[in-house]
């Protein structure tokens, strides 16, 4: 009943998969590996209407003996390391889960490369996943969590086929909207959180951050002057309702809140 949508925020750049390819998309891919195991998942994502097709691979990926499965990833990884290109990630993937039906799930995601500043919006029910890279997380107050794979944690396969939103979609790479006062926003549709930067050029006059609602204000490059705190690159300040607050400073500083 607790939804957890969440944001992630590049600092470097940054690998993740975020959400159903098109099934044909996912098909050419899995078709591309040339795995005779494979090519009934081919079949499906190629044939049939695009959730039933997702839903179909899905729970047979995840459901699959597990000693055949292992056989398959282990081809799989092999084609993926020879075939490089779009390709090469889920060779990474493997290296880190070997044997692990989440290699091939995987391949039914799309993956994204974000630059520093950009970021991605997760609703619930998004299948995804963080390779690697530093970013800035912020999520709605919950703790559901549902694994597909590429863990050694439980997978509830019958619970996660209940929840997860069988439909293709972009990603949607976000990027900030800039405001009058330096304020950058990551838009989002929802009410949970509010996340925004500002980058604090050399010289720059105090910012007034007050508002009436909580807020968290984190340090990610510079030395920021943030009311009687100093902060450094991973150091945050509390700001309690209605407190005064406000940055100086060159660097950049994230501010977490909620719509108010």
């Amino acid at each position: 009943a607790n939804h957890k949508p969440e944001l992630i925020c590049a600092l470097t750049e940054f690998d993740g998969l975020c959400g159903f390819r098109a099934p044909a998309e996912a098909g050419d891919l899995l078709a591309a590996l040339e795995i005779d195991s494979l090519k009934p998942y081919v079949d499906l994502l190629h044939a049939h209407p695009e959730d039933a097709a997702l839903r179909e691979v899905l729970t047979a990926i995840l459901s699959a003996d597990p000693e055949q499965m292992t056989t398959t990833v282990t081809e799989a990884t092999a084609a993926c390391t020879r075939l490089g290109g779009p390709h090469a990630p889920y060779a990474e993937i493997a290296h880190h889960y070997p044997g692990d039906p989440g290699v091939i799930a995987a391949m039914l995601l799309n993956h994204v490369r974000l630059q520093p500043g950009e970021a991605l919006f997760l609703g619930a029910g998004v299948p995804h996943a963080y390779l690697n890279g530093l970013g800035v997380e912020i999520m709605a107050n919950s703790d559901n969590v549902l694994r597909c794979g590429l863990t050694p944690k439980h997978v509830d396969v019958p619970e996660l086929l209940r929840i997860v939103r069988f439909e293709a979609s972009d990603p949607g790479v976000l990027r900030p909207e800039a405001s009058s006062d330096g304020e950058e926003v990551y838009e989002t549709p929802i009410d949970e959180f509010r996340l925004s930067r500002y980058v604090l050029p050399q010289s720059t006059a105090a910012h007034e951050l007050t508002l009436r609602t909580p807020q968290i204000l984190l340090c990610t490059a510079g030395s920021v002057q943030a009311g009687e705190h100093a902060l450094t690159p991973g150091q945050s300040v509390f700001v309690p309702a209605g407190e005064k607050a406000e940055v100086s400073g060159t660097g950049t500083v994230f501010r977490a809140t909620v719509v108010a």
